[in-house]
């Protein structure tokens, strides 16, 4: 159940810092899919992405650290959720 609330939360915290329409998707909708970029369902740009690191790094209190790596774990939605799994001290 509480692998369940942290997608739920993620997606809206997503949401709510790149200030994306309410319940467009479900994390299982997009659990694969492109994260960033034209293929992203939900049009997340490059901008969006820096917001959205910073965000999860205050809330979750993991440490994104180089571009390389922000690329990985920022790929898709389940890449950042795994990253926060195994990461998080918050």
């Amino acid at each position: 159940m509480e692998e369940q609330h942290l997608e739920t939360e993620l997606l809206a915290l997503i949401r709510e810092t790149c200030k994306l329409p309410e319940a467009e998707y479900t994390p299982a909708e997009i659990m694969n899919l492109p994260l960033i970029g034209p293929e992203s369902p939900l049009g997340i740009d490059s901008l969006d992405a820096v917001e959205i690191v910073v965000t999860v790094q205050n809330r979750y209190g993991v440490r994104i650290e180089s571009m390389e790596s922000s690329r990985l774990v920022m790929e898709s939605f389940s890449s950042l959720l795994e990253f926060i799994r195994q990461n998080k001290t918050v």
